[in-house]
Parts: C-alpha cells; structure tokens; sequence
C-alpha cells in the first residue's frame, strides 16, 4: 500500500515541475535591469578599463562573455573574431557544445555580412538561418569604424515561442557599451595578425627562420627540464637550381610552394614546419627520439618522390630531398644552434653520398 501511495503523490509532483522559460522569455523578463545596466555611466567606464587592460584578444572575448551572462542568462555565450588568416574562429565560449555548431556559424556569418544585431527565436524555421541550425539567438555585431570585427552570440538551443526583443534605445545602449571592446578587439587583432606575418615565410605560409630558432630555443629548455627527447630535421631540394635553370624562378617558386604542402602534410599537429631559406625547409618534432624522428623523414622522403611538381603548367616535374637527423637526449644536452649545426651536417652527409636519403647525425658524424 506505502508503494502505491507515493507513486500516487509522485506524479503530481511532476506535473507541477515549472517549464524552463525560453530565452525570449528571459530577455524579456531582464530587460527593465538590463536597461538599468547598461545605461550607468560606471558600467562604460568599466567597459573602457577593462578593454584597454588587454592586448589579447581572447581575453577581450573571455570579459564580453563574462558580461553577457550577467545580462541575459542564455545557456551558451559566445565571442567569435577574425584569426590572422581571417577566418571566422571563437575566441572565447561557455556553454558550447558541438550540436550548436550550425547555429552558432549560421548566425555569426548573418552579422559579420549585415553588421547588425540578429534576433531569432526558431533558427530552424528562419530563412535567414543556414542548413541544421535550430534553438534561439540574440546576436550582436562587435562596431568599430562602422564595420563588424567580431560577434557576440548568447544561443539556446530550444526554440522560444515568440522573437527575442529589445527597444530601439535598449539595442543602442548596448552597441555603445560595446564599441569599446570592439575597438581593442580590433587592435588586438591587427597585432596579432602583424605579429604572424613576422614569423611566416612569405612564398610558402609556413614559419620563417626567425619563429623556426624562437620556437626551438624554447623546446629545448623544455626538453631539458622535463627530461624529454627533441629532434631536428634538416631538409634540402636536390635538384631545385634545375628547375629554375629549366623552367625559370617563377617555376621555382611554384615548386618551393608545392613542396611545402607536400612537407607539411607528412608533418604533425605538434611539429613546426619552417621554411629555413632558399630551398631548404626544417622540422622541429617536439617529445620525439631518433626513431620517431627517422619515421617523419621517410614519410617526407617517400612522399617528395611519388611527388609530381608544376602539373598545372602542364609540366611533371620530379624533386627529391636529402633529410639530416639531430635529437637532442636527456643525457646529451645541446643548445638550439648545436641542434641546427648536427642536422645540417647530417643533412650535407646526404648530398655528399648521392642525394635523395636520410642520415642521422651522430657525436662526430
């Protein structure tokens, strides 16, 4: 008898649990404290203080998000910007979860396109929305010279029963509390974007010498330290000054950009890829030992000789390479410059015995 009785006093209980409201409902439910908010004079100036705190421009996306909660509890918030390569790219998220992928893009490219706000409370039914896109968004264009640098987005993946909406002062309160961070996002981004553009090879977008000796300073303190095995390959066209003997520089450069991609898909996600100079490329291959290190060259070596280079100018060109190996042990420690040194050595080995191989440089080899 107990057992039915509280099966009897469950399903009333259940009944009564409230329905979570939509984010229509929550915004409009805000709105007067909204309003309150962000219309306070100390509420710009600490927009003002916190954006010109920063020259990162992910911390610029972590204090908007941060923001936004406090304004509109929607599940998820998100800041997405231009990278250096000016791809769209979150720079900063809470509540993200893969099935909000459609939704998130789709309403991201609407106002980067239109710079202005996007409000919808079915995406899945909005012909301004993109294939799987579904829930609820508020979304605002980050304004700085009258053009959108990023987006703040707060979606829910429920749809709301009726638009998400704001007053027309409300919309403009927000945008002039936001034009600040917009403003140091965009200067942040330009420095980062000048800050690539230092370290990366003109021809080729891979790492240029100057970020190939950063990176490998720090990897080998770190190798050091934590006791971890770092190798170095050294790479070199064999017959590069053929090709521009035969087919002229521009030919050569085209081969130098092919070669690249041909290097950099044999390489992995932890590896930096560097364009040393001229024809020569290097490698660093970080918590790797010689034989993980002699496994990346032969893939390299293998992959260059199947390789047929300037097939768009009707050509099939063939370019073989000569690899030096150089792993810095625990029990050996080398500078950066030594590890250098070793695999070009190594790699001058190669050419010496014919081309077209690998050697792995040894003390004294």
């Amino acid at each position: 008898m107990r057992s039915v009785s509280r099966k009897r006093d469950a399903a009333p209980r259940a009944a009564r649990r409230p329905r979570r409201s939509d984010l229509a409902a929550r915004l409009k439910l805000r709105t007067r404290a909204l309003k309150s908010r962000v219309e306070r004079r100390d509420a710009l100036i600490e927009a003002v203080r916190e954006a010109n705190g920063t020259r990162d421009s992910r911390k610029v996306g972590e204090w908007l998000v941060r923001q936004a909660q406090g304004w509109v509890p929607a599940p998820c918030w998100v800041v997405i910007a231009h990278d250096p390569n000016g791809h769209l790219n979150v720079l900063a998220d809470t509540g993200l979860v893969p099935n909000l992928g459609p939704s998130l893009w789709s309403s991201a490219n609407w106002v980067m396109r239109h710079s202005s706000e996007f409000f919808s409370g079915d995406l899945a039914r909005d012909p301004r929305s993109g294939p799987g896109a579904v829930g609820s968004v508020i979304a605002f264009p980050l304004l700085c010279r009258n053009r959108s640098v990023g987006v703040l987005i707060g979606l829910d993946p429920m749809p709301s029963t009726s638009t998400p909406s704001m007053s027309a002062s409300l919309v403009m309160a927000l945008r002039e509390l936001l034009e600040p961070s917009a403003i140091a996002l965009d200067n942040s981004l330009a420095l980062e974007k000048a800050d690539a553009l230092s370290v990366t090879d003109d021809l080729t977008r891979l790492s240029n010498s100057r970020h190939l000796y950063r990176v490998l300073r720090t990897e080998a303190k770190r190798a050091v330290r934590n006791g971890r095995a770092l190798s170095l390959l050294f790479l070199d066209l064999d017959t590069f000054k053929q090709v521009n003997d035969q087919h002229g520089h521009l030919a050569g450069s085209k081969v130098l950009v092919e070669a690249a991609s041909v290097i950099k898909k044999c390489s992995r996600e932890t590896d930096t890829v560097a364009r040393f100079g001229g024809d020569e490329f290097s490698l660093i291959l970080p918590d790797t030992g010689t034989e993980g290190a002699i496994n990346v060259a032969e893939r390299i070596l293998e992959a260059m000789r199947e390789a047929r280079f300037l097939t768009s100018d009707g050509l099939s060109v063939r370019q073989t390479v000569s690899i030096g190996v150089a792993t810095l042990l625990p029990e050996s420690p080398k500078t950066a410059e030594e590890l250098i040194k070793l695999a070009d050595m190594a790699m001058y080995r190669v050419k010496a015995a014919g081309k077209d191989g690998i050697h792995f440089a040894q003390e004294g080899s």
